[in-house]
């Protein structure tokens, strides 16, 4: 590993930490991505983290937030990191085509198909507990038996 891909692995660390220590299965190669989601059954809350400072102040807290509060759980809890594991995230992005790439984002996965996606774009501007309530309203229509 080089100086650089070293000095990031580090820095990264504990973003990664705050998603697998709250429940999160990080995907961290393409073969990781496609074993599970040929094998998913039932609903998924699926995030792509990233580096970026809205990650870090919005959408990992929101996300967190939104699953303790939500009545209904997903079944599954995933995550893959942009730019840092480049193939398991263009391997998760390829099971939403019709979405743009984007990072942070949040997706709910139903029944082995996209149910809805939270973009980069509402996440960004906006404040950690509008993002939560979107996040929690969504999760409880998904998830719902």
């Amino acid at each position: 590993m080089n100086a650089y891909d070293e000095y990031m692995k580090g820095i990264v660390k504990p973003m990664r930490e705050e998603l697998a220590s709250n429940g999160f299965t990080e995907l961290t190669t393409a073969e990781d991505v496609e074993g599970t989601m040929t094998a998913l059954e039932g609903t998924a809350l699926v995030v792509i983290n990233s580096v970026c400072g809205c990650a870090a102040g919005l959408a990992r807290p929101a996300v967190r937030e939104a699953i303790v509060e939500a009545e209904y759980k997903p079944d599954h809890l995933l995550t893959v990191f942009a730019g840092q594991d480049k193939e398991a995230t263009e391997r998760m992005r390829a099971y939403f085509p019709e979405v743009p790439p984007s990072s942070p984002s949040i997706a709910l996965w139903k029944d082995g198909a996209l149910a809805y996606f939270i973009p980069r774009e509402q996440i960004e501007n906006f404040e950690m507990e509008q993002i939560k309530g979107h996040l929690t309203e969504v999760i409880g229509q998904v998830c719902q038996k």
